[in-house]
């Protein structure tokens, strides 16, 4: 390979894949998570981490296998990211300090109920109802807890993940909402493409599944609660569609410069030809019903990749099986590839995982990655009442046996962070 066939379009630094992990509902581990999905396997459960009797949702895709010191959001995420990022690197063949930057995308941080009426119980009593928040640190000063200090700090994580795999200069912890995973993934490429570093860690990590969260969602009438069974409530683009399935899980990749990849002669396993994203000032929580940030997204990222719309063989949907936003971004996609969309397998695996928030960008990468490498099309399941106003192939229930040579992933989350990733499998 010439030296000419490491730059891009533009001049820039090809940017490889050289290792992956996941965790989702489904298990863990890049092996078992592939075998589940592409079977068409459900990982929604009914919840047991909680009481929820009164609430209108008691189903969800929490990771409820992985041991955690203490029960909150901080270190559920944590262990996730650990997890996924030890797989990765043992897929990268790297060992030692990584040695390179750590962009991170987490949950918002915050403690939880449990926790903050633990400490209302031993705060002083006052005559001043106003008085709560010095009532809390005056607990606190009198009797440390390193474990409730930890779960207020939204930078906790990265923290963490940079000492114990050796990262170099500051990590950086980002939340874009459900586009999360993606802007982290871009970062890292932007990092290489600069010039910046030859490799970048990218990790995106949720374990904030709680009570709070559950009730949060479901006044915003997000949630399905078509509980019976859970396996049959998300069904993205479905005319039956109630909601999405909130859910946990966590992904890692390792990003790395073709040239430095081919150099130490690492396996690639895929490459990140472009990324987009655009902002929605449309509403706090909503899309933007014409899809116009979301189809300027997905210009944006062919136009970064030096694709048309001719080169994409599949779609990964962002694919909630939320009313609206299932038939937002069937007009998106509508309106990049015209009439040609009816002919491009397009499947979630929100279907199967349930939207994984935070993590759900690099998940699904991992997941787009996957399906080129092995020439299968996960299904998306609990397809049996299409919509006739989203004429899409969704590669319904089962999956397909076909070999595409590029992917997109849509990502577009709540505030309207919108954001798009092309991946393939060889430089063009």
């Amino acid at each position: 390979m010439t030296a000419s066939a490491y730059k891009d379009h533009l001049g820039r630094p090809i940017v490889a894949v050289t290792g992956m992990g996941i965790i989702t509902s489904l298990g863990q581990g890049l092996s078992d998570n592939w075998a589940a999905l592409s079977s068409g396997t459900s990982g929604i459960h009914e919840i047991n981490r909680f009481p929820t009797e009164g609430l209108s949702t008691r189903i969800a895709g929490t990771v409820d296998f992985i041991g955690i010191p203490v029960p909150n959001a901080v270190e559920r995420s944590y262990a996730f990211a650990r997890e996924t990022t030890i797989e990765a690197l043992a897929d990268a063949g790297l060992s030692g300090d990584f040695n390179g930057p750590l962009f991170l995308a987490a949950p918002p941080i915050e403690p939880e109920w449990s926790a903050r009426f633990e400490l209302a119980d031993r705060s002083p009593a006052s005559d001043h109802p106003g008085d709560a928040y010095e009532r809390f640190l005056t607990a606190l000063r009198q009797r440390p807890d390193p474990a409730f200090h930890e779960a207020a700090l939204f930078g906790a994580i990265s923290e963490r993940l940079a000492d114990r795999f050796g990262t170099r200069g500051l990590p950086v912890t980002l939340s874009t909402a459900c586009a999360s995973g993606v802007t982290a993934i871009q970062l890292g490429i932007e990092a290489i493409r600069q010039g910046r570093t030859d490799r970048a860690l990218t990790v995106a990590t949720d374990g904030s599944l709680s009570a709070e969260a559950l009730i949060r969602f479901s006044l915003l009438s997000a949630l399905s609660t078509q509980n019976d069974p859970p396996t049959k409530a998300s069904k993205p683009f479905s005319k039956d569609r109630d909601g999405f399935v909130i859910a946990e899980g966590a992904a890692t990749l390792v990003l790395e410069s073709l040239e430095s990849a081919v150099a130490r002669g690492a396996k690639v396993l895929g490459i990140m030809k472009g990324a987009g994203d655009k902002a929605d000032s449309f509403h706090r929580t909503r899309s933007s019903p014409d899809g116009g940030p979301a189809i300027a997204t997905i210009r944006a990222a062919l136009a970064d990749a030096g694709i048309d719309e001719s080169g994409i063989g599949y779609i990964n949907a962002h694919g909630t099986s939320t009313p609206e936003n299932d038939k937002m971004e069937y007009g998106a996609m509508s309106a990049v590839f015209g009439d040609r969309i009816v002919g491009i397998p397009v499947s979630s695996n929100k279907s199967m995982i349930g939207h994984t928030l935070t993590a759900a960008g690099a998940v699904e990468a991992v997941f787009s990655l996957q399906t080129m490498l092995t020439g299968t099309l996960p299904p998306t399941i609990n397809y049996n009442n299409p919509d006739p106003s989203i004429v899409l192939d969704v590669v319904p229930n089962k999956k397909r046996e076909a070999q595409v040579s590029a992917v997109l992933s849509n990502s577009f989350g709540f505030g309207g962070q919108n954001a798009s990733l092309v991946m393939a499998l060889e430089p063009a």
